[in-house]
């Protein structure tokens, strides 16, 4: 089983809780633990290329690139693509998987651990 984690905020958005949900992400596949990610509403701009860090603020979507090179899945919503974020429109990175509400429902009931942040 997994921990799947839904994010939804904004990277920067003067808050910590993207950056931290991310830090939480990285532990645990650390730990060994399977991590999924669900990318919805505003935090699709963790899967798109163009968003600079504030500064002295690590790059979110440099962390988000490196747990997929880690072994981490990383699904995001196809329609926030058009809906939401900074970056509208633009399409996601290689490595970030497009997805539907299908799949994130079935990622609720085969995980065995949800947390949204």
């Amino acid at each position: 089983m997994a921990t799947l984690l839904i994010l939804n905020q904004q990277p920067y958005d003067g808050t910590d809780v993207t950056w931290n949900a991310l830090r939480l992400a990285r532990q645990l596949n650390s730990d060994g633990e399977e991590v999924r990610i669900f990318l919805m509403n505003d935090s699709v701009d963790l899967a798109r290329d163009g968003i600079t860090p504030p500064v002295g603020t690590e790059d979110m979507v440099a962390m988000t690139k490196q747990l997929i090179i880690d072994g981490v899945m990383v699904k995001v919503c196809g329609t926030c693509q058009q809906r939401c974020g900074t970056l509208k429109g633009q399409g996601y990175y290689d490595g970030a998987h497009y997805s539907t509400m299908v799949e994130c429902s079935e990622w609720v009931r085969t995980s065995n651990k949800v947390l949204t942040f």
